[in-house]
């Protein structure tokens, strides 16, 4: 599989360390991401995380615009001013920095989100309740995602 999936919660070392779950790592190997592209996301507390394609993506789309109009300034703001690089350990662990924590409220345990093409660094009450919160809305709404 060369998606994330699923959702981990892990503990946070003494030195600020945690694990990426093998099932992300296992991702990160078979894409060949050595270095994690990390940016403040758009609407959740919540950190994403992909290789340097996911960076890419975002500058096609910069590019596509006059490089002057607020839509381009707004996104180079975002994803430039916003973003960071972060190393994995040789045993798959990341520093949880405070562009980390005190964007998302991160204390001593991270949830990673699987998000299809990245994953997502959340602190873990608050993906509970949102995660809640999006299934009461399609509850509501009476859809239910098809298997």
């Amino acid at each position: 599989m060369n998606r994330f999936l699923s959702n981990v919660t892990s503990k946070i070392d003494a030195k600020g360390r945690v694990s990426v779950p093998s099932v992300f790592r296992s991702v990160l190997i078979q894409r060949n991401i050595q270095e994690l592209y990390c940016f403040q996301d758009f609407v959740f507390p919540a950190i994403s995380a992909g290789g340097p394609d996911l960076l890419d993506r975002f500058e096609r789309q910069i590019a596509a615009e006059d490089p002057f109009s607020p839509e381009a300034n707004e996104m180079s703001l975002l994803i430039h001013g916003g973003g960071v690089f972060i190393k994995l350990d040789s045993e798959g662990r990341m520093m949880v920095t405070d562009f980390i924590r005190d964007f998302t409220g991160i204390v001593s345990e991270v949830t990673f989100v699987g998000r299809a093409d990245h994953f997502q660094l959340w602190h873990p009450p608050a993906f509970a309740e949102v995660q809640a919160a999006a299934r009461e809305g399609r509850r509501l709404r009476g859809t239910r995602p098809t298997v």
